[in-house]
């Protein structure tokens, strides 16, 4: 899942973004409306934490512009105040979700997942292929029964690659989907965490490199069944 935090209180705007980070989400931050706003229109969020009360362009602006797009974002609200009129009319601008200041951060962060699952295509509560079963809430992953140990990375990778459902995922769509903008564009970061996946999976491979175009996951097939079209880089990446 991929946030964007706009909050002009750096402190809490980058305590959030730790905090969220720790929970394997790919997060940016913008401490003004101005940024937040080119942000939240350049990169495809999944949800976008405003703060209603920006300078440069109010929050109020950021959520209308963003409910007015008909993009699939999803936008938790935040302020200090939480009188009943102020979160309905948040509500009214297009927020999806309003969060009064103080918070807990257990609660921003349910709320955020909870957003997260509704601005993507439904996806199964268990993730799974062959003998590969991948649990994202608990964020547990085991392969013919034996639990696999992976990077927060790792674990992200695999996530966007069966939710693809077979569909080929291009390196610049992990990138997006998996890390934040401070990754340069130009790494080989995706290529080696494919890599390195593929390697504590183990055997049969599940990860194909579909050549100039990206990467699925796909059923194995039988030994001596042919498998579809020449299109795998071997076991490389």
């Amino acid at each position: 899942m991929r946030v964007l935090v706009v909050e002009d209180e750096r402190n809490l705007a980058d305590a959030i973004a730790r905090g969220l980070r720790r929970k394997g989400m790919a997060v940016d931050v913008a401490y003004d409306g101005h940024a937040g706003h080119e942000m939240a229109f350049v990169t495809r969020y999944d949800v976008v934490i405003l703060d209603r009360d920006l300078p440069g362009i109010h929050g109020d602006q950021i959520c209308a512009d963003l409910a007015a797009s008909g993009a699939l974002t999803r936008v938790l609200m935040l302020t200090a105040s939480g009188t009943v009129a102020d979160r309905v009319e948040g509500l009214q601008l297009g927020a999806d979700d309003y969060l009064p200041k103080p918070f807990a951060f257990e609660e921003l962060v349910a709320r955020v997942q909870a957003l997260g699952r509704r601005a993507t295509p439904a996806a199964p509560p268990v993730l799974s292929v062959a003998d590969l079963v991948v649990d994202p809430a608990k964020r547990v992953v085991t392969r013919g029964g034996a639990v696999v140990d992976l990077t927060r990375k790792e674990f992200g990778v695999l996530e966007e690659l069966l939710k693809a459902r077979g569909a080929v995922v291009s390196s610049e769509e992990l990138l997006e989907r998996v890390w934040d903008a401070n990754t340069d564009p130009f790494t080989t970061t995706v290529r080696v965490t494919v890599m390195t996946l593929r390697k504590k999976l183990g055997d049969p491979p599940l990860i194909e490199t579909v050549v100039g175009a990206g990467y699925r996951v796909s059923e194995p097939y039988p030994s001596g069944q042919a498998g579809p079209a020449p299109v795998r880089n071997g076991g490389g990446v």
